[in-house]
């Protein structure tokens, strides 16, 4: 049946789908994680490596999953990277326009919702398809503080907490909702990342060569965009092994307990 209604994305199937539009959903879904999480003093954005040829040329100064696009914004992706390649450089056209015209960094919403509208246009109209690409936008303006925005390949937007794109991103995002709180600082929330990537991806280690980290974060009334250093990403994935482990024994000395009192 949806053969029949796939073709193009101006039709719409009996039940009322767009077959190009969850295709698209799909190609997110294909994709490497890539998380965000918003704390009272910043935002933690971490994507995961997929591109791990020891061969590759690297900038360890620059992600390959996460973008700056202007001093107070950078937006983490999951998806075709070729899609993405062309929407950040509209966003980053969008952002230094607005600065340009007004001489004030552009506010985060307004432009989530200039790309969502753009998104959204290719998902109506004939000879086009939509773009195959999630983004996590992350970023602080004067008017509503620190913001984490999710936009998908259908033009919906929403405003999160916490929350996770690309694959493992259900059960990510199951244990956000568990385990996130409104009060944690950059610290925490970096904690929380690496223990979550450490149980969500399909590997027995956690390392930079595996995922990378960005922070935002105001300092001294600035808005700064960092990539986190190789060696401190290896100590915050460190740090969640050994918190892994030493739950891993507890727990089996509580069965071990529970086992003996039963006996009894």
């Amino acid at each position: 049946m949806s053969r029949r209604y796939d073709a193009k994305t101006t039709t719409f199937s009996p039940e009322g789908r767009l077959y190009q539009v969850e295709y698209a959903m799909e190609a997110v879904g294909q994709a490497g994680t890539c998380l965000g999480i918003l704390a009272k003093d910043g935002i933690v954005i971490v994507a995961e490596k997929k591109n791990q040829h020891k061969l590759l040329d690297t900038n360890p100064s620059v992600a390959e999953k996460i973008y700056r696009i202007d001093d107070h914004l950078a937006v983490g992706i999951a998806g075709i990277t070729s899609d993405a390649n062309a929407l950040i450089s509209q966003l980053r056209l969008i952002a230094q326009q607005h600065r340009l015209v007004y001489q004030n960094p552009m506010p985060v919403e307004q432009l989530v919702r200039r790309m969502a509208d753009n998104k959204q246009y290719f998902t109506m109209h004939g000879g086009v398809r939509p773009y195959g690409v999630s983004i996590l936008y992350c970023g602080w303006d004067k008017h509503l503080g620190f913001q984490l925005y999710q936009g998908d390949p259908s033009g919906n937007y929403g405003g999160w907490k916490a929350t996770c794109i690309g694959g493992s991103s259900q059960s990510a995002t199951s244990m956000l909702e568990q385990d996130y709180d409104e009060s944690m600082d950059l610290e925490k929330a970096i904690n929380l990342a690496m223990s979550i990537f450490l149980k969500t991806l399909d590997t027995q280690t956690l390392n930079a060569e595996k995922i990378e980290v960005s922070l935002i974060k105001r300092v001294n009334g600035t808005v700064q965009y960092t990539v986190m250093k190789p060696t401190d990403v290896n100590k915050y994935c460190k740090k969640a092994e050994e918190e892994k482990k030493k739950k891993a024994e507890e727990e089996e000395k509580k069965r071990k307990e529970k086992a003996a009192s039963s006996k009894k």
